[in-house]
């Protein structure tokens, strides 16, 4: 199932990027809108850790730079059957983490300054363990091609606005580019919605059985969901909040209606209707 999903947001998502590229620039526009995405599928197959990583500023910590994070994910890997992932610290106030990476050999979790200074050591190992749940489950590659596209996809719309889109003959057509310009960004979150929830309820039942507290992880989300929503992250951009294991976003607005994260209270109560396992 997972593969089909991601063959299809792969596939639409270029066709969306193909006919934005179309409607600028006619046939030639579609062949480089093509071209550009051939590229960007290679390159964020390959590289989609560094540049999600880098838009969000994160710097790779060693254990000896972040000791008590580095046993964290040392443990859960370890109990998750999983090569260890590298770690990197987002400098940025508000709580949230994400993961990162084409496979397990090569992911990365990263969490931000504010999530370790906000959550209890509990609270934080159960959400280490949902974004290991996205490694376990090779969510992180979808999410990947998914940010990278999406914002193309952006960037195109941003540019038939700003300069217009073309008939087959050539003239310029100024409403048209401004159609695109909205048109394009939803169509990129509605197909990362089509997706992504599915696959947040998945990683919250696997950091549920693998630290067998499912509490800790509703408390934690309730706690990030309301630090997210009254400080929504400085660096945080539409195309890669879907990432996040909340959104961190404002949530105000159009970007309330497409949410690519379920119902912050449906994944609470299903947490909380989970048995608490020993450990």
């Amino acid at each position: 199932m997972n593969q089909t999903k991601t063959l299809f947001l792969i596939v639409a998502m270029t066709g969306v990027l193909v006919w934005i590229g179309g409607t600028i620039g006619g046939q030639s526009g579609m062949v480089m809108a093509l071209a550009i995405a051939l590229v960007m599928n290679g390159v964020s197959y390959f590289f989609s850790d560094k540049i999600v990583l880098a838009s969000y500023g994160a710097q790779p910590v060693t254990q000896a730079e972040a000791p008590e994070l580095h046993a964290i994910v040392a443990n859960l890997a370890q109990r998750a059957g999983l090569p260890m992932p590298r770690i990197a610290i987002i400098p940025d106030d508000t709580p949230n983490a994400f993961a990162t990476g084409r496979n397990p050999e090569h992911a990365v979790v990263a969490v931000t300054e504010g999530i370790m200074r906000t959550l209890s050591r509990p609270e934080l190992e159960a959400v280490i363990a949902h974004e290991l749940g996205h490694v376990k489950n090779r969510d992180i590659l979808i999410g990947s091609l998914a940010a990278v596209l999406a914002q193309a996809i952006m960037f195109l719309s941003r540019f038939a606005g700003m300069f217009g889109s073309r008939d087959e003959e050539g003239r310029s057509n100024p409403i048209a580019g401004i159609a695109i310009m909205i048109l394009g960004p939803v169509a990129a979150f509605l197909l990362q919605m089509a997706v992504s929830r599915s696959r947040e309820y998945m990683a919250d039942e696997y950091s549920a059985h693998l630290t067998g507290r499912p509490d800790m992880l509703a408390s934690a989300l309730e706690r990030l969901q309301a630090y997210n929503q009254q400080l929504p992250m400085r660096s945080a951009e539409p195309a890669t909040a879907h990432m996040m294991i909340v959104s961190p976003l404002s949530g105000g607005g159009l970007m309330g209606l497409f949410s690519t994260h379920p119902p912050m209270e449906v994944r609470v109560e299903r947490l909380r209707r989970m048995p608490i396992e020993a450990r």
